[in-house]
Parts: C-alpha cells; sequence; structure tokens
C-alpha cells in the first residue's frame, strides 16, 4: 500500500536550495535522478508512482530529489539555465546532505545523463548505474540517427509553450495508462514547472551530447529499455549500452516512457535484482483484500441539471476528495467508471472509515453517494483484482440507499472490536450471486 509523503528537506547547492526525501532502511542508498521534470511531494499522489516508490525502497533507502528549476527546488531564470555539470551537483549535494558517502543511481529519461556524469565524475561514491529509457543526445546526426530532427524538436518545444500539457503528450509518454493515470501524470507535470520552464528546459536537452563520457563509465551499470517506447527508442539504450564497458543491457516488452507506467513490476524486478542480485519470487495470484465500491446517487438527473461542463468540474471535485480519503486510509484505487469508484483495502476496518470519510468529504460538495464493502479472496490480474469477491462488493453497494455504507456479514465480523457500530439490514438476495447475504448499515465508524 502507498506509504504516507515523506517529509521534504532542502539541501544547498551553491545558492539553489534542492528539494529532496529520504524513505525506507534499505541495506544501501539508492537516488532516483528523475526525468524531464519532477515533484517529489506529488509522485505520492498517483497510486501507481506510489507504489513504483514503496517497491524501491523495500530493498533499499531511497533518496528522491527535485532538480534544479523544477518541483519543490528553486526555480532558476529561464535565460540562465544550469549546466548538466551544475544539476549533476545538486546529486552531490543531496548525497551530503544525507550523509551517503556512496549509493547506486536510477537514471531515467533526461535524469540519465546526469547520472551518467556523476558516475564517470565520482566512480568512488557510485556504487553502480541504472538507466531507464535514456538517451546521449536530442538531436539527429549522422552518427546519431535515433534522435529527432532540429525541426522536430523545435516543433516539440513550440507545442508545450502552446499547450501545457496536452492530450497527445499524455498519449505519447503513457499509452497503455487509463484517464485516472493520465489525469494525475497532467497535473505532475504542470506542478512540476510552468511552461516556459518546461521549454525552457527541453531547450537546455537538446544541448545535451553524453557520447563522449560513455566509455569512460567503470561502474557496474544497467541499460534498461521498452521495445516500443515513444520517446526515446530501443536503439539508443542499445548503442548506448555497448559503449559503456561495464553495462549489460535488458529490453523490456511496452510502450510507455514514464517510468511507472504499464507493466512496472517487470521493470522493478530487473532493477532489484541487478543493485541486489536477488530476484523477487513471483507474486501470488490470490490475496486476501477489502473492496469498496461507491456511485453517486441520482446521478443522471444531476447531471441534466448542471450541464456538461459544470457536471464534470464536479466529477473533478468528488474524484479528488476519494483519492485524498484513499491515501489517508491506506487505500488503492483500482478502477473509475463514470461517477462510481472501485477500491481495495488490506484490512476491513480501514475500507469502512474511509468509506464514510468519502461520504461526509463529498457531502460537503452536495453529493450523496451509496457505498458497499466485502471482504474475501480476490484474483490478481495485471495489477487489478477481479473475482467473485469483487463481484459481491459490488452487489453490496447496489443495495445500499443514498448515504448509507453497507458491509457484508463477512466485514463486520471481521472489526468486531474496531469499536465501529452498525445496524442490521437483514438478507438480501445479490444479483448473480449464490445464497443469501446479511447486510449491516454502518452506524458510527
Amino acid at each position: 500500500m502507498p506509504l504516507a509523503t515523506p517529509e521534504t528537506r532542502y539541501a544547498k547547492s551553491g545558492d539553489v536550495n534542492i528539494a529532496y526525501q529520504v524513505v525506507g532502511e534499505g541495506p544501501f542508498d539508492l537516488v532516483y535522478v528523475p526525468g524531464w521534470v519532477s515533484n517529489v511531494e506529488l509522485f505520492w499522489e498517483g497510486p501507481k508512482a506510489a507504489r513504483f516508490l514503496e517497491r524501491l525502497t523495500s530493498f533499499s533507502r531511497l533518496i528522491l530529489f527535485d532538480k534544479r528549476g523544477t518541483g519543490m527546488s528553486d526555480r532558476v531564470p529561464n535565460d540562465r539555465l544550469p549546466t548538466l555539470e551544475q544539476r549533476m551537483d545538486d546529486v552531490r549535494a543531496v548525497l551530503d546532505a544525507v550523509g551517503s558517502e556512496r549509493a547506486a543511481l536510477l537514471g531515467h529519461s533526461e535524469g540519465g545523463s546526469m547520472s551518467m556524469l556523476f558516475a564517470a565524475t565520482y566512480p568512488d561514491r557510485t556504487a553502480a548505474l541504472v538507466l531507464v529509457g535514456v538517451f546521449a543526445k536530442r538531436i539527429r546526426s549522422d552518427d546519431y540517427p535515433w534522435a529527432p530532427s532540429p525541426e522536430e524538436r523545435a516543433a516539440s518545444i513550440e507545442e508545450v509553450g502552446r499547450e501545457w500539457v496536452s492530450e497527445a503528450d499524455l498519449a505519447h509518454y503513457a499509452p497503455s495508462e487509463d484517464a485516472a493515470f493520465r489525469d494525475h501524470l497532467q497535473r505532475f507535470f504542470r506542478q512540476s514547472a510552468s511552461p516556459g520552464a518546461a521549454q525552457a528546459l527541453l531547450e537546455m536537452n537538446s544541448q545535451i551530447d553524453t557520447r563522449s563520457i560513455l566509455p569512460t563509465i567503470r561502474v557496474p551499470t544497467a541499460v534498461i529499455h521498452r521495445t516500443d517506447d515513444r520517446d526515446v527508442t530501443v536503439e539508443e539504450g542499445r548503442w548506448i549500452a555497448e559503449q559503456i564497458p561495464t553495462a549489460r543491457f535488458v529490453e523490456l516488452p511496452g510502450e510507455d516512457h514514464v517510468l511507472w507506467a504499464g507493466d512496472q513490476d517487470a521493470l522493478l524486478d530487473e532493477i532489484e535484482q541487478f543493485l541486489t542480485g536477488v530476484r523477487r519470487a513471483p507474486g501470488h495470484d490470490r490475496v486476501l483484500s477489502t473492496v469498496l465500491f461507491t456511485d453517486i446517487v441520482g446521478s443522471t438527473e444531476r447531471a441534466q441539471a448542471l450541464g456538461d461542463r459544470r457536471w464534470h468540474d464536479l466529477i473533478d471535485a468528488h474524484h479528488d476528495r476519494i483519492r485524498r480519503e484513499l491515501a489517508r486510509f491506506r487505500g488503492q484505487e483500482v478502477d473509475t467508471a463514470g461517477d462510481g469508484f472501485f477500491a481495495s483495502f488490506d484490512g476491513p476496518a480501514r475500507g469502512v472509515r474511509a468509506a464514510c470519510a468519502i461520504r461526509d468529504g463529498v457531502r460537503e460538495l452536495g453529493i450523496d453517494i451509496r457505498a458497499g464493502l466485502h471482504t474475501g479472496e480476490c484474483e490478481l490480474m495485471q495489477g487489478k483484482i477481479g473475482g467473485v469477491a469483487v463481484h459481491t462488493g459490488a452487489r453490496v453497494a447496489s443495495a445500499a440507499g443514498s448515504g448509507e455504507v453497507l458491509v457484508s456479514q463477512t466485514v463486520k465480523d471481521l472489526v468486531a472490536g474496531s469499536g465501529i457500530e452498525f445496524a442490521d439490514r437483514g438478507s438480501h438476495e445479490l444479483k448473480g450471486v449464490p445464497g443469501e447475504w446479511r447486510l449491516y448499515a454502518v452506524v458510527d465508524a
């Protein structure tokens, strides 16, 4: 389940404040050097991003930071952008601030350039280097034919200034992901940099050329690349690995460029095995989970009364409230469909309390919801859960009245002693679920 947002601290790199976080107590330090833009606090608001970071903390002490000019770090004038060397120094400043003498580096996309330069410059402080979706230069040349042409690069930079961030950008960076993921990614980008700053950073990236330093990297290195990455071609990753004497190349299926998009488990397995020497055992395909379903009462009539624009604004506010409560109670967003939400919890009491907090929170928006919970064995399917227990939870929710949080007998029995009070709502037949089910309404959570 996602961790609580760690405390953001600041390290001085010259006269610039660099925001960083430290989380986990693993046996070695791992610095995540992000791509183009980042925001250390918004990372934790996206369920898949938080899950990705949490997995890294399971085998390392994870160090996160925002490069100067992005996220929570100091802004820099767009006409005086830092050099790659200055940005590499930000890594050193953060390591010094957290008392890390030696760390592994995980560099993604543009962050790979900083990581490569750091590893070549400070091999004594670099335990290992992992590069994912990286490039050596960003403008095409005869001896580097995979990068965009100058005209293509200029057009991309102009588009960022015109529309930051467009649906086309989101589809480009995370084509396999759903609307909820892209909503978070859009907020992540926008709160990581302004349009002008994003353009300026792209201009700076266009000047990067790390080809000459690749043969000087002597630390253990893994270059990992998704076959159909839409932003950086797999040929670039393969060529970079060939230039680094110590590197091994790993190619994974997928077309997403965002690190935590798509099949993150395959990527994390490779990272963990390279850094620890141990590949995690395959996860179980079934797990006990508490599922929560909610939907808005009278949504059709409300949508017709408000009109499309106001209705969409209300739905956005509704989703935001629910996601805040899921984060608070360690819930995992599984799916959304229209005005409905499907989430899971590793404890039934947390699920019940989250449901009540969600009901009360959206009521402040003038919305009434119905909610239902059930605990049972769920099937794990490509990062999501399914099975009879999920179907049962959905049917419990459909039996709830306006403003009611309804639970199955199983949930009631499991939270005995928690102080949660229920009212018996009698036996019900749940469509598509065999037998009769005793249901209970939450009176006081």
